[in-house]
């Protein structure tokens, strides 16, 4: 592993080049066979002025299909990549992930609800797994509280317990009407397939900044890491950072679930290559970490919507690609689980 705590130049510029370079291709090559030499004109055309050599409908699949596409899969894995950094700097764990304190579960009864009771009213689905996930962890801050608990461990009993809770609420709502249980399952899966520029611009903001405030915060996360008697001697409240931080990255989570729905394992596979790769200081893996999520999602969908005929969920192709990584860091943090 490398040891810095200090972000260097050239390694931003390299993961930049690979993020743009995984976002051109994915622009260029779609699972309609337009040519990526034609759709290249195209966007040359859209520069200068010039001639295109798509038609209106290929130029339409190319700007409102494609490239609205990429751009949310770049946003979703930037914030689910941040928001599992975060949450294993705040809990010390290194197998937290974005959904730890209910944000799930609470996106996922929302959208049920949404769906069973107003099938017709798919445009809201969104809306409701957004409220949904914050509400989850809201009621897992709540309920960390009032147990009189000041601890990351209380939170997180907490927000295991408000996700039982939530699940079982949601699954309760399917069976009211199992004719939608495809729909919800559908959209659980995760997956970019209904994205345009509505879903880009409802995500944005959020996510935006949400990631401002954690990738400013990477010195309170590495001092945090020191424990919190060496924190407060350094005159910084653990407790009111751990609050920002989780609400940033709760924030982050909520917009990215309210998209795509729900896609695991990037926010435990992205940091943990960041931290192989780059080291292991805060002030390093947050910023990185937004933009290597941006990159591993852009290609994770692209993946899912050209290897076979009929798209793959993303959050099937994320879990393919997940899993075996994920028993690699569990074995590798045997010892820090304790």
């Amino acid at each position: 592993m490398v040891n810095t705590t200090r972000l260097r130049p050239r390694t931003v510029a390299l993961a930049l080049l690979v993020l743009l370079v995984v976002l051109v291709v994915a622009v260029l090559v779609g699972a309609g066979d337009l040519g990526w030499q034609r759709v290249l004109g195209e966007i040359w055309a859209e520069v200068t002025g010039g001639r295109s050599p798509l038609s209106e409908r290929e130029a339409a699949i190319v700007w409102q299909l494609r490239v609205p596409r990429v751009l949310l899969a770049g946003l979703v894995g930037a914030a689910l990549a941040m928001s599992g950094a975060t949450f294993q700097g705040v809990f010390r764990n290194p197998l937290a992930d974005p959904y730890l304190l209910g944000a799930a579960a609470g996106a996922g009864m929302a959208a049920t609800i949404v769906v069973v009771f107003t099938p017709h009213a798919g445009g809201w689905v969104p809306v409701a797994a957004f409220f949904g996930a914050l509400g989850g962890v809201g009621l897992s801050w709540l309920l960390g509280r009032s147990s009189g608990g000041t601890g990351t461990a209380t939170l997180l009993l907490a927000g295991v317990a408000v996700g039982s809770f939530l699940s079982a609420v949601q699954t309760f709502a399917q069976q009211l009407n199992t004719e939608t249980i495809k729909q919800v399952y559908t959209w659980m899966l995760g997956g970019l397939n209904v994205s345009g520029w509505r879903e880009v611009l409802i995500a944005l903001p959020y996510i935006a900044v949400a990631a401002v405030i954690l990738c400013v915060s990477g010195r309170l996360l590495d001092v945090l890491s020191l424990g919190d008697a060496e924190a407060a001697s350094l005159g910084i409240r653990p407790g009111r950072v751990r609050l920002v931080l989780l609400a940033a990255a709760s924030l982050a989570t909520a917009a990215a679930v309210s998209v795509s729905g729900l896609i695991g394992f990037v926010g435990i596979v992205v940091p943990h290559l960041v931290r192989m790769l780059a080291g292991a200081s805060y002030r390093v893996v947050l910023p990185l970490s937004l933009v290597t999520g941006a990159a591993f999602l852009i290609v994770a969908d692209q993946i899912a919507r050209t290897i076979m005929p009929g798209e793959l969920p993303l959050g099937v192709v994320t879990a393919f690609a997940g899993a075996p990584f994920f028993v690699v860091v569990l074995r590798s943090s045997r010892g820090k689980l304790s």
